[in-house]
């Protein structure tokens, strides 16, 4: 049962800190599944190339979120973003 509660939290607070992320990658019309992690990384370190997407105008925080986001279900991440979803 404490296994349960547990996972079951843990869940909870994983689609919590997912959320903003998503909302703001659909806001924005990206896909996570359509780059590798590392293509995700090197377009957060380039302005040229944030600004392209319109990342540039978002906040510290939700630059944070949608990159945890776009590199947690990223093409080759363990949870990769299904088509639809």
């Amino acid at each position: 049962m404490r296994l349960f509660r547990l996972l079951l939290s843990l869940s909870i607070v994983t689609t919590i800190a997912f959320a903003g992320g998503k909302e703001v990658a659909v806001k924005l019309g990206l896909d996570a599944s359509s780059k590798a992690v590392k293509q995700w990384e090197k377009v957060f370190e380039k302005e040229d190339k944030m600004a392209k997407m319109g990342i540039d105008k978002l906040s510290d925080s939700e630059k944070s979120n949608l990159k945890k986001y776009l590199t947690s279900h990223a093409a080759d991440s363990d949870h990769p973003e299904a088509a639809g979803m």
